[in-house]
């Protein structure tokens, strides 16, 4: 992309609107239906945040490179108030080694890859009796200790599912199961990679250690090898199955990540703004076109239009927060620099770029006009109501921490965990049509929010600060 100061102001007073030229309902609800048929917003940021940054990991120079693309991208689209809000890390990185062979008795390589957080082994790697657990439960229940001098094979039973349920039981495997090993001695764990996919790529992610358990080697295998491994261990006998495992990640000290923001400013300042997040940031083995460059371009495209339509009533603010892969690191960090400052409502876009198929909010019972409004505006787009109460994504802590107004706007996540943390996870996946229909859907919703006067949360009446008293 090229930015001039012309193109850029020219961009900018573009969606500088008066108030008398505010737009209605219906310019919202035909921005939506345009947005279905001829967005190219969103598809515009992930073909560009994947072609020309590419993998992006928490507190490295790429993750750096995507922020400053963003910004450039942002201003370009005539957003204001656009920054980037420094924050610092512990930054870890995989390295350039990973390798794991079964050595006996069934001598073959495995296709894996460190997860994140994941220890070193030494210079050449370690070669140990691999000991299988066929659950997370199963590894909980030995004493510790144990497992001394071992690896753990740690497997799970993860299915495809429209809403990602599965992922928050089984994923356990991946976020607890290294401590739980290490904590029973382990000499290190792989683990059946967390994910839906037959492709011979594993599937890596963060592992939390905590306080409890020092690190120790930690790698995900892909589905195919690990499904090879568990035949292995039906036909093995008495014969022990032998395991080398190499990998050399490291820590990279205290680095600098951040979160970019930017804002569609609405007519009444004294609003508290509608709050749009995703995440810049991905793991290193991907471009993460599905996770989450198409949720940033989803949020970005839906504000664009909403503010094409007229100036809103409430400020659109954009939040692209940096390190959550790595553990919501900036998710954390927005909250605690901006916990003062009331949002009036927040939504995520990061699962991936499929279509829209049910809508959430927390506000289904204290506000119940406004829920049944959104609700009933979607259902053209094929988005169904629900009674299940809205949690919001992983980078809305902010608005969680001041117990406000969340909606999850529900995608179709039967592909998602195909793709999630792989080198799959490239542009070629997104389907435009899809994509299009993430859009008009936010679009429809954001411009609800954006011109509602009254509390989305309570659907009352918004209280005047009290008056500074002055001694």
């Amino acid at each position: 992309m090229k930015w001039t100061l012309i193109s850029l102001t020219a961009l900018a007073l573009s969606n500088t609107v008066t108030a008398e030229d505010q737009a209605g309902p219906a310019s919202i609800e035909e921005a939506a239906d345009r947005a279905l048929e001829a967005d190219t917003l969103a598809w515009d940021f992930v073909e560009g945040i994947t072609t020309e940054v590419g993998p992006r990991q928490a507190g490295t120079e790429a993750e750096k490179r995507a922020r400053l693309w963003t910004r450039a991208w942002l201003a370009e689209h005539g957003f204001f108030n656009v920054a980037d809000e420094p924050f610092e890390m512990e930054t870890w990185v995989p390295g350039d080694i990973a390798k794991a062979r079964v050595t006996a008795p069934f001598a073959q390589d495995l296709a894996v890859l460190p997860l994140g957080n994941s220890a070193a082994t030494p210079i050449g790697g370690i070669e140990a009796e691999l000991v299988e657990f066929e659950s997370f439960d199963e590894l909980l229940a030995v004493p510790d200790g144990s497992l001394t001098g071992k690896i753990v094979y740690l497997s799970h039973d993860m299915r495809v599912s429209m809403d990602g349920s599965h992922y928050g039981q089984f994923g356990l495997a991946r976020f607890a199961g290294p401590t739980v090993a290490a904590n029973k001695d382990a000499a290190a764990i792989v683990i059946k990679s967390v994910g839906t996919d037959y492709h011979r790529n594993p599937h890596t992610g963060t592992t939390r250690w905590g306080d409890s358990a020092t690190p120790i080697p930690a790698g995900a295998i892909s589905l195919p090898d690990a499904a090879n491994l568990e035949r292995m261990f039906d036909r093995k006998g008495d014969r022990p199955i032998t395991l080398r495992l190499e990998m050399n990640p490291r820590n990279l000290g205290t680095t600098l990540s951040g979160n970019v923001v930017g804002e569609i400013v609405g007519r009444n300042p004294d609003l508290p703004p509608v709050l749009l997040a995703c995440h810049i940031d991905s793991w290193w083995n991907a471009p993460g076109a599905f996770d989450d460059g198409a949720g940033c371009g989803i949020i970005a495209a839906a504000a664009s239009h909403v503010a094409a339509s007229g100036q809103p009533l409430r400020t659109i603010r954009v939040l692209f927060a940096g390190a959550e892969e790595v553990g919501l690191i900036g998710s954390t960090a927005y909250s605690e620099a901006h916990i003062d400052e009331p949002i009036g409502v927040g939504i995520e876009s990061d699962f991936g770029a499929d279509r829209i198929w049910r809508f959430e909010s927390n506000f289904r019972e204290t506000n119940p006009d406004l829920h049944q409004r959104i609700a009933n505006s979607v259902a053209r787009f094929g988005v169904a109501n629900s009674t299940i109460e809205a949690s919001g994504g992983a980078d809305l802590n902010i608005v969680r921490d001041q117990g406000g107004a969340i909606i999850d706007l529900q995608q179709d996540g039967t592909r998602y965990f195909d793709l999630h943390h792989t080198p799959d996870d490239t542009l070629d996946k997104v389907d435009p049509a899809q994509l299009q229909q993430n859009v008009a859907v936010w679009t429809q919703v954001v411009g609800i929010l954006a011109n509602e006067e009254r509390s989305i949360q309570t659907g009352g009446m918004i209280p005047t600060a009290p008056a500074t008293m002055e001694n």
